[in-house]
């Protein structure tokens, strides 16, 4: 997975991850809104309605905290889940 960060301030990053598609992108955005640390979690793949952009583009604005670390505390959560899903189909 390749990573570009665009834009990134205090609360805010836009971060382009390249080659997912709606099934990541919707389950990364899901973890993020979970998360009380966040005020609100984004994506767009329209690049007609993005200038060209072909790749997907996540925007997340933090309540607290670094936006970086608000991101990896939600792949660790989607980690954990998709691990206790693996142990439960192994066990089943």
């Amino acid at each position: 997975m390749e990573l570009r960060v665009i834009e990134k301030t205090d609360t805010e990053l836009d971060i382009e991850i390249a080659g997912e598609d709606h099934t990541f992108m919707n389950v990364l955005k899901g973890a993020l809104l979970e998360s009380e640390d966040v005020a609100a979690a984004t994506y767009d793949v329209n690049p007609e309605q993005s200038g060209g952009q072909t790749e997907p583009v996540l925007t997340v604005k933090a309540e607290e905290g670094d936006p970086l670390d608000v991101l990896a505390d939600a792949a660790e959560s989607i980690t954990e889940r998709t691990d206790a899903l693996r142990d439960a189909v192994r066990a089943a």
